[in-house]
């Protein structure tokens, strides 16, 4: 015989609705003892009929377990609380920063001159301001390589003399350059270099290592 689909509302008939509970408060009484045994679970059941007669069952001891469902409540609720201060924080944390990008997008625009129609005079003069220190620190830092550049020129041309006075000595010539060996083509040449880095201006230049020749032609 198949059983019928018990409809979830109220029982109206007062024995019916008795013996029901009698029965299911059972069932669920050895339901939670069996979860207890067989998951080494901590299992607190409260009933109260509709009569208000008590039934209970605890694996644990009944009022063990309601401290322990209290002490994990108020961590539950502090943690809820932490959360929602921390989601605050963020939130407020996020607002700052888009407020921040957006000045920084702000003057950006400003630095590139555009935008520049609300600025005051007062603002003006202090974007002009920013702009000739930043001018004055970029022609610090463009001196600086130059000069570093200059240097490293000048060690390449005492380097290039000392090794025209080696090949000197080794073709038995005098020890020390002669005039027409100070003024060699890639001595020239160095110099030129020099002058021009100086300048702002960077050129390709062939260097020549070595005695001048006898009827080599002058370089330009």
């Amino acid at each position: 015989m198949v059983r019928g689909k018990t409809q979830m509302r109220r029982i109206e008939n007062d024995t019916s609705r008795q013996v029901t509970f009698s029965k299911r408060r059972n069932g669920l009484l050895k339901k939670a003892f069996e979860l207890s045994v067989l998951c080494d679970a901590e299992v607190a059941l409260i009933i109260f009929s509709s009569r208000g007669k008590l039934y209970e069952f605890s694996s644990a001891g009944l009022s063990k377990t309601i401290e322990r469902y209290e002490r994990r409540s108020k961590d539950l609720e502090a943690n809820n609380r932490s959360s929602e201060d921390n989601l605050q924080h963020m939130s407020s944390n996020t607002s700052d920063l888009e407020k921040k990008l957006e000045l920084l997008e702000a003057s950006k625009r400003r630095l590139l001159g555009d935008g520049l129609e609300s600025c005051s005079i007062e603002e003006l003069q202090q974007l002009e301001n920013q702009l000739e220190k930043s001018f004055s620190r970029i022609r610090a830092r463009k001196n600086q390589l130059f000069k570093e550049k200059i240097e490293l020129l000048k060690s390449e041309e005492k380097k290039l003399l000392e090794d025209n006075k080696k090949l000197c000595e080794k073709l038995g010539r005098s020890g020390s350059l002669n005039p027409t060996l100070r003024q060699s083509p890639s001595t020239t040449r160095t110099r030129e270099v020099l002058l021009l880095c100086a300048g702002g201006m960077d050129v390709e230049t062939e260097l020549f290592i070595g005695p001048p020749h006898k009827g080599r032609p002058p370089q330009n």
